[in-house]
């Protein structure tokens, strides 16, 4: 592999993921991910009755539509934390924060 010079130019993809990366801003990115993942990683079920917020510092903000739900998903948080971390080199949650929705 040939080393690079610090003159020599650099692919947009390639620059970009530099910048991301020097800037710790590489994680919150791969972090928000998880928002329009969320459907496929915990299955139409979930889904349907949950809308993911926004993402914190490790934690996945999810609004539940009813309270007989936010004590299932409650009990069900590790196995879900799983189901979203998997296969996630950074980015990855250490909790999932389920909320009633509003309205």
């Amino acid at each position: 592999m040939t080393r690079r010079r610090p003159n020599d130019p650099m692919a947009v993809q390639e620059a970009l993921q530099h910048y991301l990366k020097s800037a710790g801003l590489e994680e919150r990115i791969d972090e928000a991910a998880a928002v329009p993942e969320w459907a496929e990683r915990v299955g139409p079920g979930i889904a349907a009755v949950t809308t993911p917020l926004r993402v914190t510092g490790g934690t996945l903000l999810v609004a539940v539509r009813s309270s007989a739900w936010l004590m299932e998903l409650k009990l069900m948080e590790a196995s879900i934390l799983e189901r979203v971390n998997a296969g996630r080199k950074h980015g990855k949650f250490v909790r999932i924060r389920f909320v009633m929705a509003e309205g």
